[in-house]
């Protein structure tokens, strides 16, 4: 393998970092508020993942047929329009890869207050300080995220297998297995209840981001989105049966640290503080995730508008290492400023919005090259469908979070009309 590649485990490493963060432990709270039956909590999770699994199908033949780090900016930049290349990589410069890290290091501070209180330090210490390790070189990259990764892998196993192997000491664990699922599918609050399980599934596509980074992209990135996305799902699901044996609704309802709340009636004070501290130190790698792939698309936007160039800028080991200082500064904005919900909520709205059109954009290749998604096109006809219904669910339910994420979009078109393409000669 070329020295200056990553292999498709650590591809799928860093998918499964980004993916397994700040959602899976803290979005239940926010579900229960929505919906109560277990079946629907259940199916929330396995929709989720049905569509990242949709979306890796359509990211690995994106991917290989276009072979250029940068992801969604060079998938709709080509497909589409620049305009709408241009788009995504605002978004993703502004929301996509600076609101998880913010979130991620607002949920640290949270899950690591019983030690060290009341305080936004850990969380930003390792914001400032984690994008630091992204600056030198691809392969130091990518030991740094192998290690944090397998910390996170065996951390997530030990707590499932913890909780299917002790019993319950909650009176009304949270586990209603009743019929009303039926009726709560079809409440605005399911669609809303789903942005939570989308943001949780954010990062299935990471792997194509850096795909020039990859060794044997053709080969190695369809095995690492698909393998990745499939694994994190189980264990989505395995993990929210674990949450709601060991807890009741009132509990949990609302609530962010919920693994917390699970585990300490499970294991006490004591128990809840090593739970705690070591789902905040997990959180490092989805930090560290977010702060390598993110640049990526920024450095491909600068490489062809004048406005950005400044960012094009690479160290000698090709790291942009000013792409990841802005990344991180406005992540840091972001983390400074608004509520965990809110920042989720609208995050969560314009990713999917962008998410779904790059899908669409997956039926406008004419010549296909590398990776096939099976059972086109109606993989994507459900993809499309499913996803716009759930937006226009939101939209009606949470519309200041919604206009907040379009306002997003519609400054970024307004910087596109007043910037210009850089000529490649």
């Amino acid at each position: 393998m070329n020295s200056s590649k990553i292999s498709w485990k650590t591809a799928a490493g860093l998918v499964i970092a980004n993916m397994i963060g700040t959602g899976v432990f803290t979005s239940l709270g926010f579900q229960l508020a929505e919906v109560q039956n277990t079946w629907s909590i259940l199916l929330l999770w396995a929709l989720g993942g049905g569509m990242a699994l949709i979306g890796a199908f359509v990211y690995a033949e994106l991917g290989t047929h276009f072979r250029k780090t940068g992801g969604d900016y060079f998938f709709l930049s080509e497909t589409i329009h620049p305009a709408v290349g241009y788009l995504y990589a605002w978004i993703s410069l502004t929301v996509g890869f600076s609101a998880p890290i913010a979130i991620a290091a607002m949920a640290m501070n949270g899950y690591l207050s019983p030690l060290f209180g009341d305080t936004i330090l850990p969380g930003l210490f390792f914001l400032l300080a984690v994008p630091c390790a992204h600056v030198f070189s691809v392969r130091r990259s990518a030991y740094f995220q192998d290690a944090l990764t397998l910390i996170k892998i065996v951390f997530v196993l030990i707590l499932i297998l913890l909780g299917f192997g002790f019993s319950s000491v909650v009176e009304n664990p949270a586990f209603n297995f009743s019929s009303s699922w039926q009726k709560e599918v079809i409440m605005p609050g399911f669609a809303v209840s789903l942005i939570y399980v989308f943001y949780a599934y954010t990062g299935w596509n990471s792997a194509a981001y850096i795909i020039e980074e990859v060794d044997q992209p053709e080969k190695n990135l369809p095995k690492a989105l698909i393998w990745a996305t499939v694994s994190v799902m189980v264990v989505y699901i395995l993990l929210q049966l674990v949450l709601l044996k060991h807890a009741s609704v009132p509990q949990l309802s609302g609530k962010v640290e919920v693994a917390d709340i699970a585990f300490g009636n499970l294991f006490g004070p004591s128990g809840a503080l090593w739970v705690s501290f070591l789902i905040g130190v997990q959180l490092i790698a989805t930090i560290s995730g977010y702060a390598w792939v993110g640049p990526r698309i920024t450095y491909a936007l600068a490489r062809d508008f004048r406005l950005w160039k400044p960012l094009a800028k690479v160290n000698s080991n090709g790291i942009p290492v000013r792409a990841i200082i802005l990344n991180t500064a406005i992540s840091l904005i972001l983390f400074l400023s608004g509520s965990f919900e809110q920042i989720m909520l609208y995050a969560g709205f314009v990713l999917q919005l962008m998410g779904t059109i790059t899908v669409y954009s997956s039926l406008r290749i004419k010549k296909e090259s590398g990776f096939r998604s099976p059972f086109k096109p109606w993989l994507q006809y459900i993809y499309l469908t499913f996803s716009t219904s759930v937006l226009i669910y939101l939209f009606w339910d949470r519309p200041m979070e919604s206009l907040a994420g379009l306002g997003i979009v519609g400054l970024g078109l307004i910087i596109f009309l007043f910037d210009k393409k850089t000529p490649h000669f």
